[in-house]
């Protein structure tokens, strides 16, 4: 394998390496942040499970933000098994493998120290291939059964199987532009709060959002594998999502990718009355809170939003594999599924109290680059954003080689 000694090259928020060992002891400080079990009941083994046997479940977008923490929480906390997806580049002569690569490299070591049967593919989860793909390992390996299915997807483009149409997600408000505080890091790592405007969607930008982020693609993972029989009875399926701050939203939740989350939640209500029905099952939308994750970056004002929030919260921030562990207890019947008016699954209550928002909310108007570092949890949020790529991260030596040709734990696509 290929040794060298990395160091943190970046464009802003964007990393041209990733580091191994920073990324292994990311994986492994998440499995030991994620509690054992739930307190108050075990999960119920799935009816017609082999006994002993955990149950099985697909994890799409599983190298990355919460559906990395989907899946290590799956993992400890509900005793997984089955099909992890994800679309991650090699390593190659000049460059580290991404990120993600190297996580699910130490997610497999994991699965594997913790006596779980957890394949991971890497491909194209839009395409019918990989649904063919994960069909036929579920039939061959996992006894026919699927019994969760946990949706977490970003991604700039999609290809609809059946047009071969190709469409690229924007984020854009809808109506009129919006001008917002940012903010930015220079070289150095210094602060600098600035205003930046976003044109409004034009076009068809809206519905080419919807047809990337929305539920389309959901619900055609749902349909291929019932199709082939593979539903098990009860199965259970949500799909992540977010809301966020008033803050943000007109250039999220009101804007093109809002409209996308709102497509994404009709679809759970229009899968949840159809897998009832047939499976006895459901469908939800699962809304958790604020972290920083590749995506959610790339965001005006979301890196702004996230530090004053920590400062606000400081150990109060919810961690996604916390935030997951709880979906896991509700799906599995640990603890009581617990609903909003419009079905979702609500994580975000730690965020979004007013209590939260109005201190988070008077610390963005007084935000300039003058004030910001009294404001905002800058060192928080700065160190965040370099563990992405496995920076940063305490317990590594960052002075000695490492390998970078990590094989890909399993076949790819």
């Amino acid at each position: 394998m290929n040794e060298r000694v990395l160091s943190p090259r970046n464009r802003g928020f964007l990393f041209l390496d990733s580091h191994p060992a920073g990324c292994e002891r990311l994986v492994a400080d998440m499995w030991q942040a994620c509690p054992e079990s739930a307190e108050s009941a075990e999960p119920a083994e799935p009816a017609g499970a082999p006994e002993g046997a955990g149950p099985v479940a697909l994890i799409i977008g599983s190298s990355a933000g919460y559906g990395l923490a989907a899946t290590v929480a799956g993992l400890k906390r509900a005793g997984i098994r089955g099909i992890a997806v994800s679309f991650e580049k090699a390593p190659t002569a000049r460059r580290t493998a991404t990120a993600g690569w190297y996580r699910t490299a130490a997610t497999a070591d994991l699965a594997r120290s913790a006596g779980r049967d957890l394949v991971f593919l890497n491909g194209d989860a839009f395409s019918d291939t990989m649904k063919n793909q994960v069909a036929d390992l579920l039939e061959q390996r996992f006894g026919g059964r699927l019994d969760y299915l946990i949706y977490s997807v970003a991604a700039p483009r999609r290809t609809d199987p059946d047009t071969g149409a190709a469409y690229a997600s924007v984020l854009k408000p809808i109506g009129s532009a919006n001008r917002t505080k940012t903010l930015v890091f220079d070289d150095e790592g210094a602060p600098e709060v600035r205003e930046v405007e976003t044109g409004p969607a034009e076009g068809d930008d809206v519905e080419q959002t919807v047809a990337v982020m929305g539920g389309a693609d959901w619900a055609r993972w749902i349909d291929h594998l019932a199709g082939r029989g593979l539903l098990g009875e009860g199965f259970a399926t949500a799909a992540l999502s977010y809301i966020g701050s008033p803050l943000t939203a007109a250039i999220y939740r009101q804007g093109t990718i809002g409209a996308a989350k709102t497509h994404l939640e009709d679809t759970a209500r229009t899968l949840n009355e159809r897998l009832g029905k047939t499976v006895g099952g459901r469908a939800v939308t699962s809304v958790n809170g604020a972290a920083v994750t590749q995506s959610s970056t790339a965001i005006p004002g979301i890196a702004l939003y996230t530090g004053l929030l920590r400062a606000v919260l400081g150990q109060r921030m919810m961690p996604p594999v916390h935030q997951l562990a709880a979906l896991w207890d509700q799906l599995a019947g640990a603890t009581p599924l617990a609903l909003d008016d419009e079905g979702r699954v609500r994580l975000d209550a730690w965020e979004l109290s007013d209590e939260v928002q109005t201190a988070v909310a008077a610390r963005w108007e007084a935000a300039t680059t003058d004030t910001i570092a009294g404001l905002a949890d800058l060192d928080w949020f700065h160190g965040e954003v370099r563990r992405l790529y496995g920076f940063s991260v305490p317990g590594v030596d960052y002075t000695a080689p490492v390998a970078t040709g990590i094989p890909w734990p399993g076949p790819t696509l």
